[in-house]
């Protein structure tokens, strides 16, 4: 998603300068593939010399810990720090989203309806799409680097306190959550959006007692580390679930609403479920979105226009709508709704980059982060509905460690041909054994070969092209958000 080597800022894992993204960044390389201007909730890099050597520096000492595919499932670490930093996570309440996909999206909406009701917010995502800054966001945007540098340097002699008083250093994950916990405590902020990194139980995140609890739908993804089967998946993430907490439930697979609703039992939690209490009405494709009627806890808002494509996101709204109508007590503590045009005026705001985010027109290209099975469903049927593509192009990086196959099969009724290719991270499927895996699904003549992805992106340009200037030709970018957050710099945006 982001990119700190060249793109490696992404995920911070890598500190070697690659010259390609140098000279992408100083702007003397220009791709025929090169789009608008950057989005302001995805910053660039810092124009102050200063100021972006000492980001690097930030990057640089974060990238010497454990990434966050390397885990010790414990948070005790994680709470030795927050104990010598005082427990700022106390000092606010919050709302804790945990789920297979869908998260950060409806962290996004949250985060817009509760700064529509003038309250100020502290939202904490992963990963990123090319700054590591965009994981803290105060009041609807992330944190200047500046203030990242300064929280960082804040926290630091704490951590390096915990560093040596437990077996295991904090990881990259665990200091960017205490970075995150402080800077909403100094803020101060009204409420904490807060996303999980993986899992919930033993998640980073999690000591935090969240006000409210949001578990969007669950699927397989990370089984090596979560479990084989969607219960079991549930059992993990169903450790946000807080005494006395409201839950807001997305429509789950049984075996996983099984889980959970016990969980809920158990602690005394009050649950709220998707398709019962509340969800979608009814939705209609609008010009660059849709507009949806959407059942809430306090009743029903009509002609609410949401600016992303695909049902999926349809579902995410009523998630994020009944998780606000909750955190303010509507069908508990007051019966009344919601204003209807602050709740209007806040979702006709809400962007997601990465997610089916048209970055360039004639050749039309999307991107998106799809990268597990689930995900490309989703994404296939709302690529169907929202964009009348004649001929798409499907440029695909995938990480070694997911189901590649059942990503690919997803993809393949939409996908005319395929351009495997890799991101720069050493977390990528070499492209060679990715296309081979691509021969199998979509056959031979379908897929073409690029490692190198400004290579792939022209060639997929190339391909629909050929469809002729005002045909239906396009290029779909996914597999992963490493992948995403490079072609969003390679295409102009950032």
């Amino acid at each position: 998603m982001s990119d700190s080597d060249p793109f490696d800022e992404i995920i911070a894992e890598e500190t070697t300068r690659d010259p390609d993204l140098a000279v992408i960044e100083a702007g003397s390389r220009t791709l025929r593939t090169q789009g608008g201007p950057p989005q302001a909730d995805v910053p660039a890099r810092p124009e102050d010399p200063e100021v972006d050597r000492a980001l690097r520096e930030v990057e640089a000492d974060l990238a010497t810990r454990w990434g966050e595919t390397k885990l010790e499932p414990s948070v005790s670490r994680i709470s030795a720090l927050m104990d010598v930093l005082g427990e700022p996570q106390r000092s606010y309440p919050s709302i804790h989203i945990t789920g297979t996909n869908g998260k950060t999206s409806t962290a996004r909406m949250i985060e817009a309806l509760l700064g529509a009701f003038e309250l100020r917010t502290g939202r904490y995502t992963s990963p990123h799409v090319q700054s590591i800054t965009e994981r803290i966001s105060l009041d609807g945007a992330p944190i200047s680097a500046e203030r990242f540098v300064e929280t960082y340097n804040d926290i630091k002699p704490y951590v390096e306190m915990v560093d040596g008083s437990q077996e295991y250093r904090l990881s990259f994950f665990e200091v960017l959550t205490g970075m995150a916990y402080a800077a909403f405590a100094d803020a101060p902020v009204d409420v904490a959006v807060v996303e999980v990194g993986m899992g919930g139980s033993w998640d980073a995140t999690n000591v935090i007692d969240g006000d409210v609890a949001v578990i969007t739908p669950i699927d397989l993804d990370h089984t090596d580390r979560l479990g084989e089967t969607p219960a079991a998946i549930a059992t993990e993430k169903s450790g946000i679930i807080k005494q006395d907490a409201t839950v807001i439930l997305a429509q789950q697979p049984v075996d996983a609403a099984q889980v959970l609703l016990k969980k809920a039992v158990d602690v005394d939690a009050t649950v709220a479920r998707e398709g019962l209490e509340f969800g979608v009405v009814s939705r209609q494709v609008a010009v660059g979105g849709q507009l949806l009627t959407l059942r809430g806890l306090g009743g029903e808002y009509g002609e609410v226009y949401l600016p992303l494509h695909g049902p999926y996101q349809a579902h995410n709204a009523a998630v994020a709508l009944a998780a606000v109508e909750a955190f303010f007590g509507v069908g508990s503590q007051r019966p009344d709704p919601l204003d209807i045009d602050t709740i209007r005026k806040a979702f006709a705001s809400v962007s997601s980059p990465g997610r089916l985010e048209v970055v360039r027109r004639s050749p039309t290209v999307v991107l998106d982060a799809a990268h597990n099975p689930a995900g490309a469903r989703a994404t296939a049927e709302a690529v169907g509905e929202a964009f009348d593509f004649s001929r798409l192009i499907g440029v695909v990086g995938a990480s070694g460690d997911k189901n590649v196959r059942g990503l690919l099969e997803a993809f393949e009724p939409i996908f005319a041909e395929v351009v495997v290719t890799q991101n720069s991270t050493h977390r990528a499927m070499d492209a060679d054994e990715l296309a081979a895996i691509a021969v199998e699904v979509f056959g031979e003549e379908r897929v073409q070969v690029e490692p190198r992805l400004p290579d792939a992106l022209e060639a997929a340009i190339t391909l629909a092209e050929e469809e002729g200037e005002f045909a239906g030709g396009g290029v779909l970018v996914t597999g992963s958000v490493i992948t995403v957050g490079e072609a969003r710099l390679l295409l102009g945006r950032g």
